[in-house]
């Protein structure tokens, strides 16, 4: 019986160190790698919309050593967009970025990632009336093959939204106060 105990206890033991062993081993260490884009801030124009796309720049974490991509690239920045319109309101209905080559071709994301495509719903975004701002984060994907040097040639911002008259008038009414009783 104290055979058995002892053989439970080295088994025990051993499996607990294997356990940790296989727990605590080397684990990847990984490392963001951020590319510039010169210009960090662009301004951008579509019509009656206007603004600029600043702090932009692109990021991705690899494993150092290996290596290997962990998340690929995407692209960071911040974006306001201003209505310069006198009298017409908009309706931001959505955004999308494409990246062109050296020859104005549009560079193909690996199959396994979205379109870059920016929703515009945010608090305030979804209408803005003559001469009001919004603004909001961008984080979209960016193309591997556009990270290579001199590949990348433009970045292209195609806003859809829907304009329509704003008119802002007044109505004025006579009164008078009864007096009291």
């Amino acid at each position: 019986m104290l055979r058995e105990i002892g053989a439970v206890l080295v088994i025990g033991m051993v499996a607990a160190t294997y356990g940790c062993a296989q727990q605590s081993g080397a684990a990847a260490v990984v490392e963001d790698r951020a590319y510039a884009l010169t210009p960090a801030t662009v301004s951008v124009k579509t019509g009656i919309v206007t603004g600029a796309m600043t702090d932009m720049k692109v990021t991705e974490r690899v494993e150092i050593g290996s290596g290997r991509i962990v998340t690929p690239a995407k692209l960071t920045g911040s974006l306001k967009l201003k209505n310069t319109s006198a009298n017409d309101s908009v309706r931001l209905v959505g955004g999308k970025i494409v990246y062109l080559d050296g020859q104005g071709q549009r560079m193909k994301l690996e199959d396994s990632r979205t379109e870059p495509i920016l929703k515009l719903d945010g608090y305030g975004a979804e209408r803005l009336d003559p001469g009001q701002e919004v603004a909001q984060n961008v984080d979209v994907e960016f193309p591997a093959a556009a990270l290579k040097a001199k590949s990348l040639k433009e970045i292209r911002f195609e806003l859809t939204y829907i304009q329509s008259p704003y008119k802002a008038e007044a109505a004025t009414f006579a009164v008078s106060i009864a007096g009291s009783k």
